[in-house]
């Protein structure tokens, strides 16, 4: 890896902070931009890991999408949360079910202004599979939530 790539998952890091109860919007990608959760199974285990008990102590999941080589997480944090060591975890616990290295270094993260509605937000995240033509018709695809429903 060269020392351009390097430093720019250290510039991602710089000033981040975490506020309790303020709401993120995260970006998570695959190593190498693989494609694993094409996969139904290893997008469930996703899934399922956004309502992993450890996590929804430190955050709660206001919406996500889970894409064939990334995720896109609407939260907020607990009083106790810390963003980093939240998203942490649940890169740790997706990778350890699947046993393999699913992540690359580092997430991407927007803290929303007063003035972003969370609601858009949401619908935002959720349209991904949308616009990337992966369906039509978002009822038709199964790895998103919404606290909105």
């Amino acid at each position: 890896m060269d020392n351009t790539k390097k430093s720019h998952g250290k510039n991602l890091r710089k000033g981040r902070v975490s506020l309790p109860n303020h709401a993120y919007m995260v970006t998570i990608v695959t190593a190498s931009r693989q494609p694993i959760f094409i996969s139904f199974t290893a997008a469930r285990v996703a899934v399922r890991c956004f309502h992993d008990k450890d996590i929804v102590r430190q955050a709660q999941t206001l919406a996500f999408v889970v894409m064939p080589d990334h995720v896109h997480w609407l939260l907020q944090l607990e009083e106790e949360g810390n963003l980093s060591d939240v998203v942490r975890l649940y890169k740790t616990k997706v990778s350890l079910i699947l046993r393999q290295r699913i992540w690359q270094r580092g997430f991407h993260d927007h803290a929303l202004r007063d003035d972003e509605d969370l609601r858009d937000t949401a619908r935002y995240i959720i349209a991904n599979p949308l616009r990337s033509c992966l369906t039509q018709h978002i009822g038709e695809y199964p790895h998103w939530d919404t606290i909105w429903l």
